[in-house]
């Protein structure tokens, strides 16, 4: 009896652990083939969707509701470093400013314009080393590439070739006059200063003695001065063409080669005589560095500030010496004229009208410097007394 009910009891354990495990292989088999379902539909939704992603150049629309539904942020997302502050474009410029073409009135608005429009001004206090040798130059070039960004570089100092010595280049600006006129502004200038009185020169000039402080005019151009004379009288130009030592001797090789280099590097090349366009299409081009410009060049808060003082001892050089320097300065007029085609066709492309200069503007040579050097004098005090 004893026996009977052992084994009756041996059945029943060997039939329940049966039973328990058909269930567990069954279980087992339901669960893996939905597993190998999944992982199918799985990688078959990635594929698809790695397929639309490079055929449509995005990622497809399932993929980002997918991210939408599981949340926007992702690990990477958290815990990745903050993006740097974006950069206007262009954030690196080079206002390699020829000597007396309104280079002073242009650096007094960008030290009021950086304040308020949060760009880095580096303005050069170096005016007379406008030629480097290759050394300088590469130095000048790495100085320059570090200033932090966006920027604004400038210096009396001919066109610097970034791209020869494989560093990333500026955008270049620059803005030009009439030949003649900005060769009577520096004689005069050098020789009795100008609206900060005439004390002036002597700082500048300081080696200068009386009888060439004082000579006239005519007698320096007529009777050939070095002063008055080629090479010297080939002064923009090699802003434009560089630093080769041809660049320095009035040739048709230097005028090409200045031709070349604005129509390759420089963003806008202005004439003086324009000055309002000139701000105008630089607060378009370069609105960073240069927005509200015109407003503040035209603003009458600050012009009352100034003080009309014109540049002591001015000559109007005669008609005679006018034709010498005329004819003296052929490359220089060839290259100011190309310079004012460029700077109408730009004009034009803006939408701005470009057409002959009413009688006002057609003013005397004596009356465009003081107007000049007033705009100057109120530009400095607004530059000490903003608003």
């Amino acid at each position: 009896m004893a026996k009977h009910i052992g084994n009756n009891c041996h059945k029943s354990y060997i039939r329940g652990k049966n039973r328990r495990g058909n269930w567990l292989a069954v279980i087992l088999l339901r669960v893996s083939r939905r597993d190998f379902g999944l992982c199918l539909t799985t990688l078959l939704v990635f594929c698809l969707g790695s397929v639309l992603w490079q055929l449509n150049g995005g990622p497809p629309q399932l993929l980002l509701h997918v991210r939408y539904y599981f949340g926007q942020s992702t690990f990477l997302d958290d815990h990745v470093p903050l993006a740097p502050r974006a950069l206007p474009f262009p954030s690196k410029v080079v206002y390699n400013r020829v000597g007396k073409c309104g280079s002073r009135t242009i650096v007094l608005l960008l030290r009021i314009l950086a304040e308020r429009n949060k760009f880095t001004l580096i303005s050069s206090d170096i005016h007379n080393k406008t030629r480097l040798s290759k050394h300088e130059q590469v130095d000048l070039m790495i100085n320059i590439s570090t200033v932090p960004q966006p920027f604004l570089y400038t210096r009396h100092v001919h066109f610097l070739n970034f791209t020869r010595f494989r560093i990333d280049e500026p955008v270049y600006i620059n803005i030009v006059r009439d030949p003649i006129n900005r060769f009577l502004s520096n004689y005069f200038f050098r020789r009795f200063g100008d609206w900060r009185g005439e004390e002036n020169h002597v700082v500048r000039t300081p080696g200068m003695k009386d009888d060439e402080r004082y000579l006239d005019i005519n007698t320096c151009i007529l009777e050939s001065y070095p002063e008055c004379s080629n090479p010297r009288l080939f002064y923009i130009i090699p802003y434009f063409c560089g630093q080769h030592p041809q660049c320095r001797e009035p040739s048709l090789w230097a005028l090409q080669k200045a031709k070349e280099n604005v129509l390759e590097h420089y963003l806008l090349v202005g004439v003086l005589e324009e000055l309002e366009d000139v701000l105008l299409l630089l607060e378009r081009l370069l609105p960073h560095f240069f927005s509200d410009v015109l407003n503040i060049y035209k603003s009458p808060e600050y012009r009352k500030l100034g003080n009309m003082t014109g540049t002591v001892h001015k000559q109007t050089p005669s008609l005679k010496s006018l034709q010498v320097l005329y004819q003296s300065m052929k490359y220089e007029y060839d290259f100011y004229n190309f310079i004012k085609a460029q700077f109408h066709l730009t004009k034009w492309k803006f939408g701005l009208r470009t057409g002959p200069r009413s009688p006002r503007q057609h003013a005397s040579l004596h009356r465009r410097e003081q107007l000049e050097e007033q705009s100057e004098t109120v530009l400095e005090n607004w530059a000490e007394h903003p608003r």
